[in-house]
């Protein structure tokens, strides 16, 4: 279980640069995800978009174990 929150953390410091080009994939803008200021800094915890994102990766791997 650790393994997974230290995973989940690494991919949002990574990702977290790249949040203005994934406004346009709806990154961040899903019912779920969080976004606050804090000291003129803005921060955003995508929850709703990685439920999505995971959601739609595990359907594509699905069906291509059909195939």
């Amino acid at each position: 279980m650790i393994r997974w929150v230290a995973f989940i953390f690494v991919l949002l410091a990574t990702f977290y640069p790249l949040l203005p080009f994934f406004d346009r994939l709806w990154v961040g803008r899903v019912p779920g995800d969080l976004r606050f200021t804090f000291k003129g800094l803005d921060f955003c915890l995508p929850f709703g978009s990685a439920l999505l994102w995971s959601l739609l990766a595990f359907l594509i791997a699905s069906l291509t174990k059909l195939i």
